[in-house]
């Protein structure tokens, strides 16, 4: 995993031993997850569009190219494929206040 995904394989694998990956659906069958980082702050990843709201997929995969993915995105699907992931069902106006919250941060 090192050699592919390079200095995002090791925190992401921590991430996952942590149980830091919270899969949360709504009854309409959205899904996002929510990833506690190591910094103790909770990012909100989208594994259908690669995507994380963390400083570091802004600027080292979006701005940079440096890197295919961060470490939260990582550990999102390694939870996935190890069925890792925290479970959390919430109602439509919790997933969008959880979606607009984060919208808000970056602000």
């Amino acid at each position: 995993l090192k050699f592919i995904f390079g200095p995002s394989a090791v925190p992401a694998l921590d991430l996952v031993d942590q149980r830091s990956v919270t899969r949360v659906t709504s009854p309409s069958g959205r899904t996002a997850y929510q990833v506690l980082g190591s910094s103790g702050k909770l990012y909100t990843c989208y594994s259908s569009c690669h995507f994380c709201t963390c400083p570091a997929f802004g600027f080292t995969v979006l701005q940079k190219s440096e890197s295919l993915l961060c470490k939260h995105i990582l550990a999102v699907y390694l939870s996935q494929a190890m069925g890792a992931c925290q479970e959390l069902t919430v109602s439509e106006e919790q997933l969008t206040s959880i979606l607009l919250a984060e919208e808000e941060d970056e602000r």
